[in-house]
């Protein structure tokens, strides 16, 4: 397959400022060092608890934040090392689609003036052309042309994501983000979201970085899985892999709690409790990042951070205990 995104390195901290002189006294570690690769037209999911860095990961490759350092390299172009007008074309490529729709709108524009201002911002179309542009898209999305007119606040939640869909289309992009584009919808529409995006990605040879928590839809939409925990990835494999046999031991914590909808099987099934709360990303621990809430972490654990390996074909993961 044909590598389209790979990421090396990659590292974003926040700063944390303080006094009337606002000097750096800490920093946030959101991403702390994380490589992977996307190939062309393949759906990489990245699974995570809240604040463990997905989102910042999606907007650090989009560099709508400024990596603290690392490479993303998209169709062999370093990203991070580009600005002005090379990054704003590199842009008509690159998409994304916001988790929360009723915050991702702006209220004062028509949904039709929100989908075709990326069209008027790079220039690509005269006015007659965008508005039969902005009736195509909508048609893509399942949404009447006749919706042009409407603002945001007379759509469901669920209509709204369609629109986020549609303007991130309206470039022809290779590649989109979908930051967490289901959490904010309720279960009954989230399918319909999801099955509109295998769609479109099926008809326009999309590229999708799907964010999410919901581990039975990652699986469901992907063809490989990244596991983050604190800012780090700690497992990446193949979908059914990473549900058949789990190596590292917080990716079996987390495939522990989801629900099998077989009595029989979920009888014999022992869920994986974890102790203890996620540590600071301003203070993480030494070592391996998971260490503290670990079952089976040793004093080596502690003392050096594991190395990001591939153990078998395809499969990689961040644990000194893992053979």
């Amino acid at each position: 397959m044909t590598e389209l995104l790979r990421v090396e390195n990659l590292v974003k901290h926040f700063p944390i400022r303080r006094g009337l002189f606002q000097k750096q006294v800490g920093a946030v570690h959101a991403v702390d060092g994380i490589s992977f690769t996307v190939n062309q037209g393949e759906t990489l999911g990245l699974v995570g608890e809240s604040g463990c860095g997905k989102s910042t990961t999606g907007r650090a490759i989009l560099q709508l934040y400024r990596p603290t350092s690392g490479k993303v390299l998209f169709e062999g172009a370093d990203l991070v090392k580009m600005d002005g007008e090379d990054l704003r074309h590199m842009r008509r490529k690159m998409q994304i689609i916001f988790q929360d729709p009723y915050a991702s709108l702006n209220p004062r524009m028509t949904v039709g003036d929100i989908i075709a201002e990326p069209l008027l911002v790079h220039g690509l179309a005269n006015e007659h052309e965008t508005k039969d542009r902005v009736a195509h898209l909508l048609e893509l999305v399942r949404l009447s042309p006749a919706f042009a007119s409407r603002y945001p606040h007379e759509f469901s939640g669920g209509q709204r994501q369609r629109v986020g869909v549609a303007r991130a289309l309206a470039l022809q992009p290779s590649f989109i983000i979908c930051d967490e584009p289901i959490s904010a919808l309720d279960v009954s529409i989230q399918a319909q979201v999801v099955n509109l995006l295998e769609d479109l990605q099926k008809e326009f040879n999309l590229t999708y970085l799907f964010i999410a928590h919901d581990l039975s839809m990652v699986r469901h939409i992907s063809n490989r899985i990244a596991v983050m925990y604190l800012g780090v990835i700690v497992e990446l494999t193949n979908s059914e892999e990473l549900h058949v046999k789990p190596l590292h031991p917080y990716t079996q914590a987390l495939l522990s709690a989801v629900p099998i909808p077989d009595p029989v099987v979920e009888e014999t099934r022992k869920r994986i409790i974890l102790e203890g709360d996620v540590p600071s990303p301003v203070n993480p621990p030494s070592g391996c990042r998971f260490r503290t809430r670990c079952p089976i972490a040793k004093e080596i654990c502690a003392e050096k951070q594991p190395d990001f390996r591939e153990v078998t074909a395809g499969h990689y993961v961040a644990c000194h205990l893992v053979s």
